[in-house]
């Protein structure tokens, strides 16, 4: 390993720390998808739950092991995010769960994706200190995602769902810090 990629490896995992302890904590989030070609759309809020995970906690040795990595202890850093969703017009409930993330090199790992509830992984990268780029395929499906934090008090998310090359959906988030 050169000493460039050894120094853009300890950028990368700083910048993930960085923005998961920015995370932390409770968030009220408004969101908006949009269905393509037809641009219909369904509103939802969630209220999620974010926690900072350290290396070597067993929710990223876990992870590790769910994605066969040879050093369960590899993963410099993490998130456990929970979430409980409902239909912003009915208010019934849609949707809750756990989802765990942990950062090694620019590999994002998770266990369980979008849209399948086995583990996959994301290319990321940082257009700012502040902005955290995401890219996930699977099952030829591509979710892009770009996580933007506002202040201390808002992020703001865009997830862009294609499949076959062309794009399926676009959801817009905008999340207020509630603790």
């Amino acid at each position: 390993m050169t000493i460039q990629s050894q120094t853009l490896q300890a950028t990368e995992a700083s910048l993930i720390a960085d923005f998961f302890r920015q995370s932390n904590g409770q968030w009220r989030s408004e969101r908006r998808y949009y269905t393509l070609p037809d641009g219909e759309t369904k509103e939802m809020v969630s209220h999620i739950s974010v926690r900072f995970l350290e290396q070597g906690c067993p929710e990223l040795i876990h992870l590790a092991q769910l994605h066969h990595l040879e050093v369960e202890t590899a993963m410099t850093c993490g998130a456990e995010v929970t979430w409980v969703s409902e239909d912003s017009v009915s208010q019934r409930k849609k949707s809750q769960g756990l989802t765990l993330f942990g950062a090694l090199g620019n590999v994002l790992y998770r266990d369980r994706g979008f849209a399948t509830l086995k583990p996959v992984t994301a290319q990321f990268t940082f257009a700012n200190p502040q902005t955290l780029c995401l890219r996930t395929e699977y099952n030829d499906s591509v979710f892009e995602e770009e996580l933007k934090l506002v202040g201390s008090l808002y992020r703001t998310r865009q997830t862009i769902i294609s499949r076959a090359g062309e794009q399926q959906m676009i959801g817009q988030y905008l999340e207020k810090r509630l603790a």
